[in-house]
């Protein structure tokens, strides 16, 4: 496997993007990672958005990032779009993304793939990459009912015990979702026990990306 790592900028933190048509999609796609970033980065500071988190959905999703990224500098943007229908509000949405333009410009953004099968994560993939045409842009997956999964390409493996807090994290935070059959500890290990024998994780864990664009130098 080729290993790439991430620099510092001197003492400036590390600033990544989080973006999400709903609350979980972040924690599902790259939890993990985040906490592995947490792990190897002395500095790091998060910009987390959510656009559809409405009622007690906007609180889990403010638990969520308070979970995920305790200890780090943060700013949480929770807009309230419906679920399901962020293509149809498509320009309202790429206004936000060009607000957010005007004042982050992060090292690293994660944000769903192009090729999901839900509209609102498609929407949301095709917006970042309208806005941030020259940053390192990592593709998350989702489970779903679709059977949508692909073959991802960049891997970020995962040393104990982050596989299994990355899960705990889930299920503490996003109480209204453990009812639904898929949303459990056995999906959310398996898939990353599937990408960890993918990419030879030490661990046998890891989290995949897609990857459109990356400038090695």
């Amino acid at each position: 496997m080729i290993k790439l790592s991430l620099g510092m900028k001197g003492s400036e933190p590390l600033t990544i993007l989080c973006v999400g048509a709903h609350s979980d999609d972040i924690e599902i796609g790259c939890g993990g990672s985040l906490l592995h970033f947490r792990q190897m980065y002395p500095k790091l500071k998060f910009h987390w958005v959510v656009f559809s988190a409405t009622g007690i959905r906007e609180l889990e999703a403010r638990k969520a990032a308070d979970l995920f990224a305790a200890g780090c500098e943060k700013e949480i943007v929770l807009k309230d779009y419906r679920d399901g229908f962020l293509p149809q509000r498509g320009g309202e949405v790429k206004d936000v993304f060009e607000e957010m333009k005007s004042h982050v410009s992060p090292d690293v953004i994660f944000t769903h793939w192009s090729g999901d099968a839900h509209q609102d994560h498609r929407l949301i993939s095709e917006l970042t990459w309208n806005t941030y045409r020259n940053h390192l842009i990592l593709e998350y997956e989702i489970p779903k009912y679709d059977g949508d999964m692909g073959r991802p390409s960049v891997f970020v493996p995962l040393v104990a015990p982050l596989p299994d807090q990355k899960v705990s994290y889930l299920l503490e935070a996003f109480e209204t979702q453990r009812a639904k059959p898929w949303f459990d500890r056995e999906l959310f290990m398996g898939l990353m026990r599937i990408r960890g024998m993918e990419s030879n994780s030490p661990s046998g864990y890891a989290e995949a990306f897609h990857c459109r664009k990356l400038v090695v130098q």
